[in-house]
């Protein structure tokens, strides 16, 4: 079993940063790919970044791009995402995922096998 833990969210005014850490333990872990999804209120579960673990090719949905940016760090199983220039409309719950099928579809949040518990960013005007 692999566990996930989100650390790094809170208050933060808009134009600021926050960086999410995503520490992975447990079995030993080797996903295809590392992905940050984000809940609106009173919406579903949405893609919002995705790492490969082996070559680190990223991938960012649209309303992200240029503003944050996802790394990782095999060698102690964490996944960042750092996030830059905030904006209101960023407040969220942020989860963690890993995907360790290999399934192709790294923006699916159902391909996901495994989740954190999400962490509040909430970005204030």
């Amino acid at each position: 079993q692999v566990q996930l833990v989100e650390s790094g969210g809170g208050l933060v005014q808009a134009g600021g940063s926050l960086r999410l850490a995503c520490a992975a333990s447990g079995r030993t872990f080797s996903p295809y790919a590392m992905g940050w999804f984000r809940q609106f209120p009173g919406k579903e579960r949405e893609f919002a970044a995705v790492i490969m673990w082996s070559g680190g090719t990223t991938t960012y949905t649209d309303s992200v791009k240029g503003r944050f940016t996802i790394s990782r760090d095999n060698a102690k199983n964490t996944v960042v995402l750092q996030m830059n220039s905030l904006k209101p409309e960023d407040t969220a719950v942020y989860y963690c995922a890993a995907e360790v099928r290999g399934s192709g579809y790294y923006t699916r949040p159902h391909e996901y096998d495994y989740w954190g518990q999400g962490t509040q960013v909430t970005v204030s005007s």
